[in-house]
């Protein structure tokens, strides 16, 4: 027997049983309502039919299944959520692993292009040290007019 058909067995079980433990729960309602019964007798009542329901199912799985029956329905589920969640860890191995090596490559090409900038940066002033070089000491600077004056007799504030 499949772990489906034990499910429709307790079904109808829980089924036939309900109207019995719809007419309990109304003359619990009812008693407590005129005052037959108080809060505490109440629930000792529900736990006393919840635990006949239980075993009233029970009764109904065992005797339309074997244990090797049931064990097998129980066995087949967890084998497959085996199966399942062994799938998911792949497909999140398999997503991680598209996603490292996206990262991988985007890495690369930004250190490729980090690496030609500072070649290009580096260029340009290695050039311009050259063409400072190149000029006279005495042009080097901008000097407004009337500077001459103030650097042969000092600044004076």
């Amino acid at each position: 027997m499949s772990f489906h058909e034990i499910s429709i067995a307790v079904r109808a079980e829980n089924r036939a049983s309900y109207a019995f433990r719809s007419i309990v729960h109304d003359v619990l309602h009812l008693g407590s309502a005129f005052g037959l019964f108080d809060s505490q007798v109440g629930k000792t009542v529900g736990a006393v039919m919840s635990t006949i329901h239980l075993f009233t199912s029970l009764r109904a799985v065992l005797a339309t299944t074997t244990p090797a029956q049931i064990a097998q329905a129980v066995s087949a589920k967890v084998a497959a959520a085996a199966t399942w969640a062994l799938n998911a860890a792949l497909a999140m191995k398999i997503a991680l692993l598209t996603l490292g090596v996206g990262l991988i490559v985007a890495t690369a090409a930004y250190m490729s292009w980090l690496a030609s900038s500072t070649r290009e940066a580096a260029a340009a002033q290695a050039e311009y040290n050259a063409e400072l070089d190149r000029t006279p000491v005495n042009a080097r600077s901008v000097r407004r007019a009337g500077e001459e004056e103030y650097y042969r007799r000092g600044v004076e504030y």
